[in-house]
């Protein structure tokens, strides 16, 4: 049996994503990448472009015995803006998208009843514009873009962007 499954966010800059999404309880892993355009393998620059389609991503891996999809999907909801169409504060276009790629019909299903719930509480003044959508195909990003924020900290970006989101959300 498999103890372990994945899931897709896209909610901004991925270094952003990655820095929450590591302190999660339960996940094991996290992948900054690229989903949902229309280039194989692209690169940093192809995809800040705007032109290839991509959304910057991540991928996490998480343990089926101390979290679940649900409370990846209340993470996800919590650490972004999912109301405003390509941007995340200062990070403007397409590869900024709020996306979640489902990896099968289950998560399909509970992603939409998550933004359903979400939309209906009234946390957000105006309607989540998320896309949900299949996942495509994953690719990677360079390596100097993996776990960005734990090994670049005094960076400004880290400083000014992921650290005031980090201790919003209790982990600084």
């Amino acid at each position: 049996m498999n103890d372990t499954k994945r899931v897709t966010f896209g909610g901004g800059c991925f270094w952003c994503l990655e820095a929450v999404f590591v302190e999660v309880e339960g996940v094991r892993s996290v992948i900054s990448g690229y989903a949902g355009g229309q280039v194989d393998n692209p690169g940093y620059e192809a995809v800040c472009s705007g032109l290839t389609g991509h959304a910057e991503v991540v991928q996490v891996e998480y343990d089926l015995h101390v979290t679940n999809y649900e409370t990846l999907l209340d993470w996800f909801w919590r650490c972004h803006d999912p109301t405003t169409i390509n941007r995340q504060a200062g990070d403007v276009g397409t590869q900024y998208r709020s996306v979640i790629f489902f990896h099968d019909a289950e998560q399909k299903s509970l992603a939409k009843a998550s933004k359903d719930e979400w939309n209906a509480s009234g946390i957000f003044e105006d309607p989540i514009i998320t896309e949900i959508s299949s996942l495509p195909e994953f690719y990677p990003a360079e390596d100097y873009h993996q776990d960005y924020y734990r090994s670049n900290p005094k960076a400004g970006y880290c400083q000014f962007v992921i650290l005031p989101k980090m201790q919003k959300l209790g982990f600084e």
